[in-house]
């Protein structure tokens, strides 16, 4: 699989948003409903891994299959920061969370890696300001990064 290739399909979804108030996006639920079959979910669940899980859905790519974000650090194959490529999952600490990547019951969040700039890694993913974009994170909350293929 060619990397840019999971980067390029995930990029048609930059713009997707969470619906206004109580209104809910049906594509961000269909999403979450991927793989979490509860009827209550709305667009307020945090969805970043379940914008992960749909993109590698949609490629016939190892997936999670969880809608919890360090479940992907048991996904694919490692691969270090230095050498990430546009496409390759990154997994983030979340503030306050064990910052060991062992620790897979605890906050985090996910995203398919898009450049580094210095100490900021920029991220494509959902649930980013309750959207699907492009965002820079501290490299030093970086717990893993892996290859799908």
């Amino acid at each position: 699989m060619n990397f840019s290739l999971i980067y390029r399909i995930a990029e048609r979804f930059i713009g997707v948003h969470e619906g206004v108030g109580t209104i809910d996006n049906p594509m961000v639920l269909s999403m979450l409903r991927l793989d979490n079959a509860t009827s209550h979910l709305t667009d307020e669940t945090p969805w970043c891994s379940a914008f992960v899980n749909y993109i590698a859905w949609l490629l016939r790519l190892p997936r999670s299959k969880s809608l919890a974000a360090r479940s992907w650090l048991t996904v694919g194959t490692p691969v270090h920061l230095s050498e990430a490529q546009q496409g390759d999952v990154v997994v983030l600490n979340r503030a306050g969370g064990p910052a060991d990547p062992t620790v897979l019951n605890a906050p985090g969040h996910v995203g398919l890696f898009s450049s580094q700039v210095g100490s900021m890694v920029y991220l494509l993913g959902g649930n980013q300001s309750d959207a699907v974009s492009v965002v820079g994170f501290d490299a030093t909350r970086v717990l893993g990064v892996r290859r799908l293929v």
